[in-house]
Parts: structure tokens; C-alpha cells; sequence
């Protein structure tokens, strides 16, 4: 509603001398059902008209609950103020998809921009004569977008949130080292060091080429082909402009993060070589395939995609499209479902089953690395989501908005994945064993897994829904871990696949329940069928959206199962993908790199009669005699409980 103050007396019944009395007629307003009420002139002091807006609006909410501007009084025979800024708020309110406050603000700016040029041409005539030149780039200026330097700050952005992300290598790192044993630890850090250095280089060669090597238009706007499966340019940077080095950088984190998974899937058996062979593999080819499917505006299954770049004569994947913000598909599915099939072909490590094939526990050597590991990957994952706007200033988009909900989204996931794995592993334990267990790594790998849950609809829900899918996330990792492990008997020492694979299914069917309309319609504008797009069922929405997230994840599963299940079997049967039983056993820091990575550790070599010998001169005689004697009691211990028949 857009009265002025007789209209908004005659409405309210409410007499307007002030503006505490003008909200108090808002508020009436609103009490009868409008959720947004705009009196667009008060004459309230002489010389200026003040224009009052206030909102209930959800999408509006912290925004522009009450809005207070005044404005030159515009007294000419053809518009009066009032009448001047509700013609230009029904204008920008349509340009806008129903964003109030972009619209109030671009109005008023438009009010604004006529009282100045009025001003200063004298007459009213010559105003609006001027008015085609002048006040379009007088609301242009309102908007932040268009501002010098908005560029460079978005580029600013973008490349902040890239350093987030690749700091996440370091995550990894940490997280891996603490889950898998001592002997390990050097061997697990080093690869993951080779993600992010071989990673670039096979993101340089090929990998950006085929995600983000879209055709260029002719000088008609024309695209020649169009490109729904594969991008075909910039190899080796080759043609690829300056500006675009900052998505250049910012998509290889991405990539590289996505190969750092299957490190821990593989960890403490596979062959340094082999997964060099790997690493070239999945982001020179299988990752940059499925990102160029949902990020280009020319993938198959992109919601970005219009008519100039669809091809296959359909625009949408079943009329929705993905909505895939963050990388659900490209990062952890493509990492967990590659980890799914190199677990699998290159078998369990060995003792990891007993003779009747149930598990043996073989936790990690640090606990604290581990979780220091889940600190730093969180800290990146705001990086990770928020960072995906790829901008945090714009002229359509409120990109800042938009970053805020992700981020705040993205911290109530990864709450709620950790507290329900927690609470569900210790409820589970307790009634199979009555001994209550507060398990610090199942919470940790809740936590990331609520935390890949939200990536994919992190922009798209409201929080309540990022909750829930938090809350579910944790049931999801559990369920798919215990079935990996005790079913299908694949041995995962960082549970990699259930963290990853699962909850990234999980998270794009949590996306197609939940989108939320308003936010969709925030992000990519209106459906390009005309009218609103698709959004969660849950919500209300049809079940195209579901529809087209299931063939989404199927298509992943197909393809990066299709590619890196015979090429580790071919790795097999060369016999080059696992280290020796020996090899194994040992440890393969010590037979691959040199040496333990804890050199000042005591090292155990073995002796008589439950003797100890050490060969490092780092500890003393008192030292290695406590730790011998400490040994010694345990040993007494353990023979007089035989001898009573207490051991088995």
C-alpha cells in the first residue's frame, strides 16, 4: 500500500500530526493483514516531504522494519511527490522481483535525483527533459554495485574466502594425521601436501578447461555450440583473461579440497605412486566434469542455464534445475564416491577383521590433531560457502545478505551434526554395552558432516532448516558409516565415505525439501518460464526440484564410480596400487620417507623375557628405565590375572 497522509487518515482513522503517530498507523495497517505498508508523503516540516515504510515481511526482517527518509517537495502540476516515488516504487518493486527495500531505495534515490536536477535547471519542464539522462545513473549510483572499486572488492572477496578454503589442506592434514597410527603419520600429511601441488598443476593443464571452458559468444551475442557436458577452452590459461584468475583460483581450492578426501579412505596401505596417479586423475578430469555441470550456465543440469546457452531442447533439469551452491556434487560427492571405490578395490588393512570378519577398533595415535583438524576445516568451510557468492557487493543481488544467512546456516549445521552424532552414539552405546561413552571423534566427523550437508542448499534455507538438516546429518553419517563397515566390510579409517558421500546425498535431498522460495528467488531471480522457480516440497513447492536432485546425485555416483572403479582395478592388477604385507606392517614411513614422524619417541625393538630396547639418545636412563618399569608392572599384572583365570 502506497497512501499519503489523507489516504492514510482515511484508512486508519487515525489522525497523522507526527511520526510517531504515522508508525502508530503502520502498525494498525499491518494488524489487518498488509506486510508492508509505505506512506509516501507526510508533510511533516516545510521544504521536504518525509516518505515512512514499514514491514513484516520474513525476507525483509533486519532489514527494513522502519524506514524514514525526507525528501525534496516536488509541487508540480503534473506529480506531487508522493505520487512521483509510488509510480517509481511499482517500477523498481517490478525490476526487482519483489524486493521491497532495493525498490524503496532506488525510488527514493529516484525522488532525489529530480528535486537536484529540478534545482539546478530551474524549471520542472527541463527537469523531466533531463530526466532520462540524469536520474538513471543517479540510482545506478545509489547501488553499491556500480560503485568504483566495487569490482576489486568483490574480487577482494572472492580471493579471501580462496585462502579460507585452501587453508582447509591444512585441516585435512591435521585431521588425517591424528586418525590413522603413528607409523602413518608422515606418509598421510605428505599427500596431502601433493594435493595442492600436483593439484594445480593438473588444474592448470586441463582441469579449469573442462569445468569452466565456456564457449565465447560472436558479435551478434551468438553462442556457436554450446557446451552441457564438458568445457572446451582456456587449456593452459590459453585465451583465458586476466580477470577471470581470480575464479581460476578460487575454483582449484575447490578441487583440490575435493582429491584430499580419498587420502583417508586409502590411508596406511596405498602406494605413494599410485595415488599420484589418482590425484592427476580426479581434478584434471572426473571434479572439473561434474563442477561444469552445475556451475556452468551451460551444464546440463545448471539452474543458471536460459535459452542462449541450454541446449537439447530443454532448459531446466525437470524445469528446476540443480541448486547446488556450495559443491555438494563436485567436491564431496565426486571425493566421497571415489573414496567408495578405491576403499573397496584395494581391500581392508590388515587385522581390521578378525576370522569371523567382524571389526577390529584401530583408532588413531592423536586425538587432539584429529580435532584440531575439525576446528580448521570449519574455520575454512566459512570460506567454503559463504565465499561462493563470489562477491559480497552488487547492484541486483544483496550478496552480503546472502553471505550472512550461508554463514550463519552453515555454523547451525555443523553445530547440530556434531550434538546429534554425539548423542546418538552414546545413547546406542549405552544400551548395547550400559556404559555411557562421549566418543570425541564420532562428534568431530558429526560436525563435518553436518558441515558438508549444508553446502549444496546453504543459501536456500532458512535456519530452522539448516538445523534439521544438521539434526539428520549426524543419523545419515552414523547409518552409512556402521553399513560400510559392518555390512559391505570397507575399510575407511577417516569414515571419509560416510562423511562425504552420504551427507552430501543427504544434503541435496535436505536442499529439495527445504529451498525456501523467497531465497531461491533472491539468488537467481525469476524462473526462465516466468514466474517463481522451483522450490522444497516441504515448503510447498511441486517435486521437481527432489526430482532433479536425485538424477543429480545418480548421474555423480554413475560417473565417478564409471571412471575410478576400473581404474583402480587396473591399478590392482598391476600390482602397484598397494604397499607390501611387510611394507604394512612396518609402517611406511619408516620404508617410504625416511624415518618415524615422531624421531624422539622411544622406539620399541624388541628383547627377552619382556625386555626393552631403545636406540634413542634423546631420553635418559631414568626415562627409559621409568618407561621400563612401568612396562614390567603391566606385565606382572597381566601374568597373575592368567594365572587366575581373569584373562581370557
Amino acid at each position: 500500500m502506497t497512501p499519503n497522509q489523507f489516504e492514510m487518515e482515511l484508512l486508519t482513522g487515525q489522525p497523522i500530526a507526527s511520526l510517531d503517530e504515522a508508525l502508530a498507523a503502520c502498525q494498525t495497517l499491518h494488524s489487518r493483514g498488509p506486510r508492508t505498508v509505505i506512506i509516501s508523503s507526510l508533510d511533516l516540516s516545510p521544504g521536504h516531504v518525509t516518505v515512512v515504510a514499514s514491514t513484516t515481511e520474513p525476507q525483509e526482517a533486519g532489514m527494513l522494519s522502519r524506514l524514514l527518509v525526507q525528501v525534496p517537495r516536488v509541487e508540480a502540476y503534473l506529480t506531487g511527490t508522493g505520487d512521483l516515488f509510488t509510480a517509481l516504487l511499482l517500477g523498481w518493486l517490478h525490476q526487482k522481483l519483489g524486493r521491497m527495500q532495493e525498490a524503496i531505495e532506488l525510488a527514493l534515490a529516484g525522488v532525489q535525483g529530480l528535486g537536484n536536477v529540478w534545482t539546478m535547471a530551474g524549471s520542472f519542464d527541463e527537469a523531466l527533459s533531463a530526466l532520462n539522462d540524469t536520474l538513471r545513473q543517479d540510482i545506478a549510483d545509489l547501488s553499491i554495485g556500480t560503485l568504483p572499486g566495487a569490482s576489486d572488492i568483490n574480487a577482494g572477496f572472492t580471493l579471501i574466502s580462496g585462502y579460507l578454503v585452501f587453508f582447509m589442506q591444512a585441516g585435512f592434514a591435521m585431521l588425517c594425521a591424528g586418525a590413522v597410527r603413528a607409523k602413518n603419520a608422515k606418509n598421510i600429511i605428505l599427500l596431502n601436501l601433493l594435493d595442492a601441488c600436483l593439484g594445480s598443476v593438473c588444474w592448470y593443464i586441463t582441469g579449469f578447461a573442462f569445468a569452466f571452458g565456456d564457449p565465447a559468444a560472436d558479435e551478434n551475442g551468438v553462442y556457436p555450440y554450446t557446451t552441457p557436458f564438458i568445457g572446451h577452452r582456456f587449456f593452459v590459461q590459453n585465451q583465458l583473461a586476466r580477470t577471470s584468475y581470480v575464479t581460476w583460483f578460487f575454483q582449484f581450492t575447490f578441487a583440490a579440497t575435493g582429491a584430499t578426501i580419498v587420502s583417508g579412505a586409502v590411508a596406511e596401505r596405498c602406494r605413494f605412486e599410485s595415488y599420484l596417479a589418482y590425484e592427476m586423475m580426479i581434478v584434471s578430469l572426473v571434479y572439473p566434469v561434474v563442477a561444469h555441470w552445475v556451475w556452468s550456465p551451460f551444464g546440463w543440469v545448471s539452474a543458471g542455464r536460459s535459452e542462449a546457452t541450454a541446449s537439447g531442447g530443454y532448459l531446466l533439469l525437470a524445469g528446476s534445475g540443480v541448486y547446488d551452491f556450495a559443491g555438494d556434487g563436485p567436491v564431496h560427492m565426486v571425493g566421497g564416491f571415489a573414496s567408495l571405490a578405491g576403499a573397496w578395490i584395494l581391500g581392508p588393512r590388515l587385522g581390521r577383521f578378525d576370522a569371523a570378519g567382524k571389526p577390529v577398533d584401530m583408532p588413531g595415535h592423536n586425538a587432539s590433531l584429529n580435532l584440531l583438524g575439525v576446528f580448521v576445516l570449519w574455520f575454512g568451510w566459512y570460506g567454503f560457502n559463504p565465499g561462493s557468492t563470489n562477491a559480497i557487493v552488487g547492484a541486483t543481488v544483496g550478496y552480503s545478505r546472502i553471505s550472512a544467512a550461508i554463514a550463519v546456516n552453515t555454523t547451525i549445521a555443523a553445530a547440530t551434526g556434531c550434538l546429534s552424532t554425539l548423542f546418538i552414539t552414546m545413547l546406542v552405546n549405552y544400551f548395547q554395552s550400559g556404559v555411557i561413552v562421549w566418543d570425541l571423534i564420532i562428534a568431530g566427523n558429526g560436525a563435518l558432516g553436518g558441515l558438508v550437508a549444508i553446502t549444496g542448499p546453504c543459501a536456500f534455507v532458512q535456519t530452522w532448516a539448516a538445523l534439521i538438516i544438521g539434526i539428520f546429518a549426524g543419523g545419515v553419517y552414523i547409518l552409512a558409516s556402521k553399513v560400510n563397515l559392518n555390512i559391505f566390510k570397507v575399510d575407511d579409517p577417516l569414515d571419509a565415505i560416510a562423511v562425504h558421500a552420504g551427507c552430501a546425498v543427504w544434503g541435496m535431498i535436505g536442499g529439495a525439501a527445504f529451498a525456501d522460495p523467497g531465497m531461491v528467488t533472491d539468488y537467481y531471480g525469476e524462473s526462465p518460464y516466468g514466474g517463481q522457480r522451483a522450490y522444497g516440497f516441504i515448503m510447498g513447492g511441486s517435486g521437481r526440484l527432489l526430482g532433479a536432485h536425485l538424477i543429480y546425485c545418480i548421474s555423480i555416483a554413475a560417473w565417478v564410480l564409471g571412471i575410478m572403479t576400473p581404474f583402480f582395478y587396473l591399478l590392482k592388477r598391476a600390482g602397484i596400487f598397494r604397499v607390501p604385507a611387510e611394507v604394512e606392517a612396518a609402517g611406511l614411513d619408516a620404508s617410504y620417507h625416511g624415518g618415524d614422524a615422531y624421531p624422539h619417541d622411544i622406539a620399541v625393538k624388541g628383547g627377552t623375557n619382556g625386555a626393552v630396547q631403545y636406540d634413542n639418545a634423546a631420553y635418559s636412563k631414568a626415562e627409559a628405565a621409568s618407561v621400563q618399569a612401568q612396562i614390567d608392572a603391566a606385565l606382572l599384572k597381566f601374568k597373575e590375572e592368567l594365572a587366575e583365570g581373569k584373562t581370557a
